[in-house]
């Protein structure tokens, strides 16, 4: 929305998203594409004054809590599959937006985590953000700094986890003694170290 919605898109949207009265999500991944934004199969097609969304996406987090989403969809048929997607706000009471369950995780509970869908939904155009196939060039410029902060959420998960480990092995007892002192907990938690220390470094 900063960098390609209308003044019209960003006074009708963000006041109430900063408030925290709203939440919103993206809808990018797909079941058989993931987050491979050229090969997404979502469509929208023009017709008259609106867009009809066709299409699925999964893994999104908030999904079933979200108010409004942001989607990627294909919007032509092109031989250049990264200038034929283009982006879509689409209200989560729009008929034909679906909500098609919450995935179970292992962790991050408090988010959920949905497969969403779209049934001949259509949405006005004046939802369209940016130039129609602009959307990859969009989300290039946000989807890499997003990635970082995954890997930087996942390195540090991994650093507690592992601090948490060396906790429990020195707590924890068999045959009386804690179970650190067993040569096999030690190789185990020593590769776990490694790995770890080798993730920071690449991060």
């Amino acid at each position: 929305l900063l960098l390609a919605g209308t003044p019209e898109q960003q006074q009708r949207y963000l006041p109430p998203l900063l408030a925290a009265q709203e939440m919103w999500c993206q809808l990018f991944s797909e079941p058989d594409a993931g987050s491979d934004l050229a090969s997404l199969k979502t469509q929208a097609i023009r017709d008259g004054d609106e867009y009809v969304l066709n299409g699925a996406k999964t893994f999104i987090s908030n999904g079933m809590s979200c108010d409004l989403v942001v989607v990627a969809a294909r919007t032509e048929n092109s031989d250049d599959p990264h200038r034929s997607v283009s982006l879509f706000v689409v209200e989560g009471d729009r008929p034909g937006f679906i909500r098609s369950r919450k995935l179970e995780k292992m962790g991050m509970e408090s988010q959920d985590t949905a497969e969403l869908a779209f049934d001949d939904c259509r949405v006005p155009a004046e939802n369209l953000l940016g130039q129609e196939g602009g959307g990859f060039m969009m989300l290039m410029q946000n989807l890499q700094q997003e990635r970082l902060c995954v890997a930087v959420m996942s390195q540090a998960s991994a650093e507690k986890v592992l601090e948490d480990a060396i906790a429990y092995t020195q707590e924890r007892q068999a045959f009386g003694r804690s179970i650190s002192k067993f040569q096999n907990t030690q190789f185990t938690l020593a590769q776990c170290a490694t790995e770890i220390e080798v993730g920071r470094a690449f991060l």
